[in-house]
């Protein structure tokens, strides 16, 4: 009997979407923020790629190529209509495509209509042979500000699940992840993971794909922490919307992003090693 793991199947990945998966503020050794040179950042999408790479090369074969086509900011609809069109002209049988937060953030956002976006550039990507990983919004019930948004990304989740089922596609169940629960998994300007989140994201892309995590305690909570003292939270909670809010809203209300004049910080297929 052979002792040789078996090797998962895909031999090329792209990933698509917005900062999330061009993944802000992670790197190899934990200190990226939002400012960091492209070479810099990892994130899940990456980290996931090392992992099926990893087994693909235990189990004698070639290396997973990897490319990463996301950049922040991006709505949904330049993330259909630009990304999915250069991602499907690499070839690749896998696809990972999370997007929708950005437009979500905004109290205007039709929901419905975003999840019939998403689900014909789903249709598009299956009909053409690949395989599509989707990921649920998270669960924002514990943000003092996000959370105003909890039941319109309820409503796209519950979506995304229903095109998984029609179309075949993967989902990394983010909504039902409870580590993080915990703000130590979850960066300064509070939308976005750390480094040890990211982590925990591409163990949950694993588990949506059908692999095994490569820790089985990958979802398991922090030990808990004491309360914080109501006033260093209300301190904090001001440091927060002074340095990220407000700037993030200024941007908004000139019709400016933080993704404007960015590129994908790795735009071709590449072996992961």
């Amino acid at each position: 009997m052979s002792t040789t793991p078996d090797a998962p199947r895909w031999s090329r990945y792209v990933a698509i979407g917005d900062s999330f998966t061009e993944g802000l503020w992670d790197s190899p050794d934990g200190s990226a923020g939002p400012t960091s040179p492209d070479g810099e950042l990892r994130g899940w999408a990456d980290q996931l790629a090392g992992s099926i790479s990893r087994r693909r090369v235990a189990a004698g074969e070639a290396p997973l190529e990897y490319a990463n086509l996301a950049i922040r900011g991006r709505r949904l609809r330049p993330i259909l209509g630009e990304q999915v069109p250069a991602a499907i002209a690499m070839q690749p049988d896998l696809v990972s495509l999370v997007g929708g937060g950005n437009d979500i953030l905004r109290p205007s956002a039709d929901v419905d209509r975003l999840a019939r976006n998403l689900e014909a550039a789903v249709v598009r990507l299956r009909s053409a042979g690949i395989d599509v990983l989707l990921g649920t919004g998270f669960d924002t019930a514990q943000s003092p500000l996000v959370r105003a948004t909890r039941s319109r990304v309820a409503v796209y989740n519950t979506q995304i699940w229903s095109i998984a089922r029609r179309t075949g596609a993967h989902v990394v169940d983010l909504w039902g992840m409870r580590s993080l629960a915990d703000w130590r998994m979850w960066a300064e300007d509070r939308i976005h993971l750390t480094t040890e989140g990211h982590t925990r994201v591409a163990q949950a892309a694993l588990v949506g794909l059908g692999l095994e995590p490569d820790s089985p305690d990958w979802d398991d909570p922090l030990e808990p922490l004491p309360p914080t003292p109501r006033l260093q939270r209300a301190r904090e909670d001001a440091a927060w919307f002074r340095t990220h809010v407000y700037p993030w809203a200024t941007r908004r209300l000139r019709g400016r992003s933080s993704g404007d004049e960015r590129t994908p910080r790795r735009p071709e297929p590449t072996p992961v090693v």
